[in-house]
């Protein structure tokens, strides 16, 4: 029997759910249908997209039409979880209209659940603009990879107590925003679960501990499909990357020595058929 869609009232009211709330990534038909049908609460298609898949150096090169493209690719597979579509960089720091506009393309053409953002306190007017444009927001602080470089690079945030403070403004700033959940990445974790018990709306930890509501993950960082670096907080339940690798290099031997393909795996005629066809030819 298949699970009835989720929605964003059900997110919010797992708060504090002693079941938390599960998330991971992904970005093409195929893995979607799998992160579906595992019964996965939200997925959401980030614009880490541009590096594990398009194969950029960084998040900030990903374009709303690549971001849109892979979205509705998704949503196209999609029957249970509450589908967030990434607003890339560019996409809602420029002004205000330009967000609404492009959240309203991500709401109408990826048919996405709810779009996702970064940035804190002073994205608050952003986030409240978007949401009384209609559309769900889903809050990003901490290591925002986005502006990484404004942060010196890909490090834990949070770990002075001026810095943590910032972090718990941040949160209560788009919590007043209307924000119906946050992500938290990269932060300290005893400073993740003040935050938690701070803020009334569900909190999705990524290298913030174990007392966030829910938790998320990148896919392909999660089974071993990316490994140009793994970052501390990702835990490796597969390593499919060498599993296709090694298959692929067995499909190389066996077509260069001719062990494939096999009878098995053509298709044959009637021996009276091909006869005449080949009388037809002399």
């Amino acid at each position: 029997m298949a699970q009835k869609k989720i929605t964003i009232p059900e997110i919010k009211a797992r708060k504090n759910d002693p079941n938390a709330i599960t998330m991971l990534t992904a970005y093409d038909y195929p893995w979607a249908l799998l992160v579906d049908q595992a019964g996965i609460d939200m997925i959401l298609v980030g614009d880490s997209l541009g590096m594990v898949v398009l194969g950029y150096p960084d998040t900030v090169s990903v374009t709303m039409d690549e971001m849109i493209h892979h979205i509705k690719v998704v949503t196209r597979a999609v029957n249970h979880s509450l589908v967030i579509g990434d607003m890339p960089f560019g996409s809602y720091n420029v002004s205000i209209e330009n967000a609404v506009e492009n959240a309203n393309r991500i709401m109408k053409e990826g048919r996405a659940d709810a779009v996702k953002l970064e940035g804190g306190a002073v994205m608050a007017p952003v986030v409240e603009a978007v949401i009384k444009a209609g559309i769900p927001v889903q809050g990003h602080i901490g290591l925002t990879p986005q502006t990484a470089s404004a942060l010196g690079g890909f490090k834990v945030q949070g770990k002075s107590a001026d810095a943590a403070r910032a972090l718990i403004e941040d949160a209560k700033a788009l919590e007043a925003a209307g924000c119906f959940s946050l992500v938290l990445e990269a932060i300290p974790a005893p400073i993740a679960k003040l935050i938690t018990e701070m803020v009334s709306i569900p909190t999705i930890g990524i290298g913030a501990g174990v007392d966030c509501d829910g938790q998320v993950l990148v896919t392909h960082d999660m089974v071993g499909l990316f490994d140009k670096f793994v970052p501390k907080f990702v835990k490796q339940y597969a390593h499919i990357g060498k599993q296709i690798a090694d298959a692929v290099g067995q499909y190389r031997d066996d077509v260069r020595n001719r062990r494939f393909p096999e009878d098995k795996h053509g298709f044959s005629m009637k021996a009276e058929e091909f006869e005449a066809l080949k009388a037809s030819l002399e």
